[in-house]
């Protein structure tokens, strides 16, 4: 997953799990098997807690400029259809009937979701804020993304509704993973 560069701010950050999670889309769709499913699996994890970064701490601040509530409520609602397409993948299994065709249809929403983050609500965070808190809004996004729930929670789309049900749900996710990992062994 996602590897830690202390110097960089947090559009690069977010960019770059943007190209992370275009690379594990291509991992799942062409791969079989045990590989097939640890890609998922490390898709929907990162995909997962990049949302729920965003939306605590990227979203919050966007809101602060003229028009921004519109930008982030267009974000919030993609959002949305993404953590319900990606719980129903999720409850399926990779192995699926029609696994491939939800995960076309998911990769496309999730592609065109980070376009638009990339070409609207990023240049609205540069215009607010200046390099050394871009910086240190990476920081706060890393540690949001250690505390994220690993799946996907539709419906908990806000900082507030992830600050209050997101410890939780994180606590579940985490020991689900854990007993995963244990069962592979």
């Amino acid at each position: 997953m996602t590897d830690r560069r202390e110097d960089e701010n947090v559009i690069a950050l977010l960019e770059r799990q943007h190209v992370e999670i275009r690379t594990l889309f291509e991992v799942v769709e062409s791969a079989t098997g045990d590989k097939r499913r640890d890609a998922f699996h490390d898709l929907v994890r990162l995909l997962a807690v990049h949302e729920t970064a965003e939306e605590e701490v990227v979203h919050p601040e966007v809101r602060n400029v003229d028009g921004g509530d519109a930008v982030v409520d267009a974000r919030v609602g993609e959002e949305h259809r993404a953590k319900r397409l990606l719980s129903t993948l999720h409850d399926l299994g990779p192995d699926a009937e029609g696994f491939d065709i939800l995960l076309t249809e998911l990769k496309a929403d999730v592609l065109a979701h980070a376009e638009h983050e990339e070409r609207e609500e990023f240049p609205l965070l540069r215009k607010l804020h200046d390099e050394d808190r871009l910086r240190s809004m990476a920081g706060a996004v890393r540690a949001a993304e250690m505390i994220a729930p690993t799946r996907p929670h539709p419906g908990v789309e806000s900082a507030t509704a992830n600050l209050l049900l997101g410890p939780p749900l994180a606590i579940m996710d985490r020991a689900r993973d854990a007993i995963r990992s244990v069962l592979k062994r």
